[in-house]
């Protein structure tokens, strides 16, 4: 049996989606929403990509993400002073900081990466990530495809982002009259 053979005769796991297309209708991707490349379609302006959620629950990033056979690319911004609670997957990722600052931590190794800086995570590493309050980030995810672009917060919990003081969501405020 070869490797190809071997890959696509294993029995479906749960979550799992077949990566294979069907006529001209794209594989479906592993990150609901994500852009498939591939069948005539090769080149992609990331910053007019469907915008997604790219750690819902944990995390206020988000943008455009484009799924190939083995590994997605995500266009990804966090609005000033907002980012990830620690959290993990178990694909490895490597982070491009494109503008802006990101700052917090790496299997315990602190991280302050600005422009120009590109950050490691390895599979199942804890890590948490947030733009310092002064701007914006826009950085380049790439993972591989082992999972979505998705994670799971350590703690458990799906309960939302993590804020840098002054930058949390606005209050609502009670109208009177």
């Amino acid at each position: 049996m070869t490797a190809k053979q071997s890959a696509t005769s294993r029995r479906p796991t749960k979550g799992d989606r077949a990566r294979t297309t069907r006529g001209n209708t794209p594989a479906p991707t592993r990150t609901e929403g994500a852009v498939r490349g591939g069948d005539g379609r090769y080149q992609f302006k990331l910053a007019n990509v469907r915008k997604v959620p790219a750690g819902n629950g944990y995390s206020s990033a988000h943008g455009g993400v484009v799924e190939g056979e083995r590994m997605l690319v995500g266009y990804i911004h966090k609005p000033r002073g907002t980012g990830s609670r620690m959290h993990t997957h178990s694909n490895e990722q490597f982070n491009l900081v494109v503008k802006g600052t990101l700052t917090g931590s790496v299997n315990g190794k602190r991280v302050r990466a600005g422009a120009g800086t590109l950050i490691y995570i390895p599979a199942n590493a804890p890590h948490t990530l947030v733009s310092t309050p002064d701007e914006d980030v826009i950085f380049i995810a790439i993972k591989d495809l082992s999972q979505s672009i998705h994670g799971r917060a350590v703690d458990g919990t799906m309960s939302g982002p993590q804020f840098s003081r002054g930058c949390g969501p606005a209050k609502k405020s009670r109208s009177i009259g």
